[in-house]
């Protein structure tokens, strides 16, 4: 039999391409129904096409038995534990910080490495800096806390970080004064594409330092959006706390005439927790998102659209991304957060007021009820699937860095744990791909028609 975990490696029977053949009844000659879906789709790498074909089996090992060298396949690292490794645990120094907004696991990962590291690697001396980056940096006065196995034994329990966190760039000098000063050989940055980014730069200032200190990341975005990962951890966690809201609307919605459930929900540049937790519930009837551009007014427009719905079903629920429909806002001047990201329009409240404008001038009831539970997604503690993630992350994270590995992230692809630069993973971002087969399946689910942008 074939191992049924993905993760698991065996020698078994050999599997030929005959034995993977499909039966067919025999020749399809009738379009389907969902031809208009299919034939608005282009080829894309998010988008399997029938005439594709997907590995059996994506190791390099299994391609070389096949004849196809190693070097002429791109392929990552894998992560895990190695046989040698580069630094002496019982003179190791580890480091541990977490950046950026919250997200559901953070304490499971600060638990996990310090875990391995205590007791797996025998690494005695674990420092955890308070408050982002803001901890390496004198002026900010931010403590120092020693990680030991007592004291995070019962964090996951819990939302947010026992380290704290926070937004913004700082000197990656001062970072590294830091690091020396403590005597620091490996650092585990806990953060998104900007905190990924800072870490590159320590490691630019280390290596024009010739410090042998590594820099190993482990990803976290609420927002799926950084390459080169299958989901970031707290990702599942996000999206079922969201998909509850959306039953909730759904439910508000159905109780009153005409009644619409407006729910806003996090995704900047990326709608994956809108996909998601729409598709998770099933309740919802237009999802907007970042990737895909909408019209607003006119006879195909959102507004238009939005209205026959409740006219024929009396009840509709709109699950829409914080970053969708930017395109009808004002623009924010330049203006940015803290960790340089564009300022966006509130598309929430925006949208709140041209629904109610709209069935107002068209003489119909409205009963809406609008819903933004942003900071309940990201605050809660993580779910079993994401303890999990973030436990096999975080062991991997360690294996890496005892080994040397540096300037790099740990992450799971195609359901294998590999190793990515992190010049790569924030070359560029994670988005739904309108051609690709999660946004086929959210207009599968909701039936909303296209609307064009």
């Amino acid at each position: 039999m074939l191992a049924e975990d993905p993760d698991a490696r065996q020698e078994g029977p050999v599997v030929s391409s005959e034995d993977l053949v499909v039966r067919a009844l025999g020749p399809c000659r009738i379009d389907s129904p969902l031809l208009p879906l299919l034939e608005t789709r282009q080829r894309s790498y998010y988008n399997v096409d029938e005439s594709d074909r997907v590995l059996f089996d994506d190791t390099a090992s299994a391609l070389t038995a096949r004849g196809v060298g190693v070097d002429q396949v791109p392929g990552f690292e894998p992560a895990g534990p190695r046989r040698k490794i580069f630094f002496d645990p019982s003179k190791t120094r580890a480091g541990i910080v977490t950046c950026g907004g919250l997200c559901p696991g953070f304490n499971d990962v600060i638990r996990g490495l310090v875990m391995e590291l205590h007791f797996l690697y025998g690494v005695r001396r674990i420092y955890g800096f308070c408050n982002g980056y803001q901890g390496f940096i004198p002026k900010y006065k931010r403590p120092v806390l020693e990680l030991t196995p007592q004291s995070v034994s019962q964090i996951a329990e819990h939302g947010g970080t026992i380290l704290g966190t926070s937004r913004g760039q700082q000197d990656p000098g001062e970072i590294v004064d830091c690091l020396e000063r403590m005597s620091i050989n490996v650092l585990f940055v806990i953060g998104g594409d900007g905190t990924l980014r800072g870490a590159r730069a320590i490691c630019r200032e280390l290596d024009a330092r010739g410090a042998k200190i590594a820099v190993v990341g482990i990803p976290k975005t609420i927002d799926n959006d950084i390459m080169f990962i299958d989901q970031s951890f707290g990702f599942q966690t996000a999206f079922s706390v969201a998909a509850d809201v959306i039953r909730t609307a759904h439910a508000e919605a159905k109780s009153s005439p005409n009644g619409i459930g407006l729910v806003k929900l996090m995704g900047r540049h990326s709608g994956f927790i809108a996909c998601y937790a729409s598709l998770a519930r099933n309740d919802a009837n237009f999802v907007l998102i970042p990737e895909v551009p909408f019209r607003l007014d006119g006879e195909a427009g959102f507004l238009a659209v939005l209205r026959r719905r409740v006219k024929e079903s009396g009840h509709a629920v709109i699950a829409v991304a914080e970053g969708a429909g930017q395109e009808h806002l004002a623009a924010s001047n330049g203006e940015t957060d803290a960790s340089g990201n564009a300022r966006l329009g509130d598309i929430g409240v925006f949208l709140k007021g041209k629904i109610t404008e709209s069935f107002a001038a068209a003489g119909m009831e409205l009963n809406l009820k609008y819903f933004d539970p942003s900071y309940l997604v990201r605050s809660v503690a993580a779910n079993p699937f994401d303890a999990v993630y973030c436990l096999r992350l975080a062991h991997n994270a360690v294996h890496a860095a005892m080994s040397g590995r540096t300037e790099a992230v740990v992450s799971r692809w195609h359901g294998r744990f590999v190793h990515v630069p992190i010049a790569l993973a924030v070359r560029d971002r994670h988005k739904v791909d309108p051609n690709g087969d999660l946004w086929l399946s959210v207009l599968e689910s909701t039936g909303q028609p296209p609307m064009p942008g």
